[in-house]
């Protein structure tokens, strides 16, 4: 009976997970005639979780949402949820004392280590920044994008903010 069950919830897992990676059938019958979107043109309607709220200007540029997922607890002793940033919305310079995860879910954006060239980041990709390096992350300028992030070992300490990333330092 528990194979059963199991299996059961395998199939509906894998079912969902299949149909979420699935174009609505309507738009796979389109001719290439036909205008559709493209997956630069993606925008916060594609998201698997809820945008959420609107975050901080004072650890944030431009128009940022954020969504927790895993509260930080005694028992995970982890953080995560998914953030959507708006086309040219981006976080402050800021390091995290136990590192941090990025699962990018959505859309195209950036990511820069301090002294380090800024990279392209895109649906798909999973970003790992080693503990108490200073970074950034966030949107492109034409696109939206929503990661998820993961911070493990809470019990570290917070993260640690400093200033805006600049639009100099974003656009270079």
């Amino acid at each position: 009976m528990r194979n059963r069950s199991a299996l059961a919830i395998l199939f509906i897992a894998a079912s969902l997970c299949f149909s979420c990676n699935q174009k609505p059938s309507e738009e796979k019958e389109k001719s290439s005639a036909v205008e559709t979107k493209t997956e630069t043109q993606k925008t916060t309607s594609d998201l698997i979780f809820e945008k959420g709220k609107k975050t901080s200007a004072e650890k944030f540029v431009g128009n940022v949402y954020m969504n927790l997922l895993v509260p930080e607890d005694s028992v995970y002793t982890t953080k995560s949820g998914s953030v959507t940033f708006e086309a040219g919305s981006r976080t402050n310079w800021h390091y995290h004392p136990s590192g941090q995860i990025l699962m990018v879910t959505n859309g195209v954006g950036f990511h820069q280590i301090e002294g380090q060239p800024k990279e392209v980041i895109k649906k798909g990709d999973v970003v790992k920044v080693p503990k108490n390096v200073k970074h950034w992350h966030g949107a492109s300028v034409e696109e939206d994008m929503t990661h998820i992030f993961v911070i493990p070992n809470v019990e570290m300490g917070g993260s640690k903010w400093f200033d805006p990333v600049t639009d100099e330092e974003f656009k270079n």
